[in-house]
């Protein structure tokens, strides 16, 4: 599915649903509106997505410079660097104006979806998720080489999860190989969070754990699944392709001068 084919309306619809369960599967810890302007900051988790303002009407471009200072102070406030989340829903004018200002843009990212009924499942290992939270995370921490102190916030932010999640990990005796958390939302189901042990890669153990958190979700009625991925992570969208996701949309973060 490619928005650029869709009639603009759909598109943002399309853009809009993902954006919503995005922001359920993965919760912020405080929430702040400016107009349609969705203000996230995390205080114990440093993660972009958890610490941005999430524009989500093209339309609403009155008074930017003064909105972008409001943004400003609550995130100096957190003693977090101002950064915008920039996806289809952000529209031009606001882009144009961050260009006029000199804003810098990274880590473009995919969001792509894969049906389920298309998803080849009945070979998948049926695993039921943990239920020892604190057992998951020390495993996510350990493949995803994230430092332990983000221990207490990533804690935080699961136990804030509304919908079911489905936390799984791939484990050899102690020793953790892959981990995910799949988040089951009405008809979708959400993969977050998605790592595999450095020592323990392409040996199919990613593969064999997204298939049976998929084969979870399917089970529990979810229809759709969908993800976000670095667009510089090849290989992960080479795993991602080849299970049958497709690209929906993109989006890419930006910061003002001086604060890359």
């Amino acid at each position: 599915m490619v928005l650029g084919s869709r009639h603009p309306a759909s598109m943002l619809a399309i853009v809009r649903r993902y954006e919503a369960a995005g922001f359920r599967a993965w919760p912020a810890a405080a929430v702040h509106y400016d107009g349609t302007w969705v203000v996230r900051l995390t205080a114990g988790h440093p993660a972009k997505r958890l610490n941005s303002v999430n524009p989500l009407d093209p339309g609403d471009t009155q008074h930017i410079a003064d909105r972008i200072g409001r943004a400003s102070r609550r995130f100096d406030a957190y003693g977090r660097p101002l950064t915008f989340r920039m996806s289809p829903l952000s529209g031009p004018d606001l882009a144009s104006h961050l260009d006029r200002e000199g804003w810098s843009r990274f880590d473009e990212s995919l969001v792509m979806r894969l049906p389920l009924a298309d998803a080849q499942l009945d070979a998948a290992m049926d695993q039921i998720p943990l239920k020892d939270i604190s057992r998951f995370i020390g495993a996510s921490l350990k493949v995803s080489g994230s430092d332990v102190s983000l221990r207490p916030g990533l804690s935080e932010i699961i136990g804030a999860i509304q919908p079911e999640a489905g936390l799984f990990a791939l484990e050899d005796g102690a020793d953790a190989l892959a981990t995910l958390i799949c988040v089951h939302d009405g008809d979708l189901a959400g993969l977050f969070e998605v790592a595999t042990d450095k020592s323990a890669r392409n040996k199919g153990h990613g593969r064999n754990l997204i298939l049976s958190a998929l084969k979870w979700a399917r089970l529990r009625g979810a229809r759709e699944a969908w993800l976000q991925v670095e667009a510089g992570n090849v290989p992960a969208l080479a795993l991602y392709h080849s299970l049958g996701f497709d690209e929906v949309y993109r989006y890419h973060y930006r910061r003002p001068p001086g604060h890359e």
